[in-house]
């Protein structure tokens, strides 16, 4: 189950039951989430099999992702 497509469902089948401030919040934890996934991907992808930073690097985004999507 995912808290940020929970809230927008819950919005969806009553607009008077989500406020514009807990949206607006959802929409950049998602934005960060989202980004924080596509870095992490990026380093393990393209760098970290032959480098020991950029292993580091892609650690340190899975580890922000995985904090943001709790």
């Amino acid at each position: 189950m995912n808290e940020h497509i929970e809230l927008v469902k819950k919005w969806l089948e009553n607009k008077d039951s989500v406020s514009l401030e807990e949206l607006e919040a959802n929409m950049e934890a998602v934005y960060y989430a989202a980004n924080a996934a596509c870095v992490a991907v990026y380093y393990a992808a393209n760098k970290a099999a032959n480098n020991a930073a950029y292993a580091a690097n892609a650690a340190y985004w899975v580890n922000k992702y995985e904090k943001l999507t709790k």
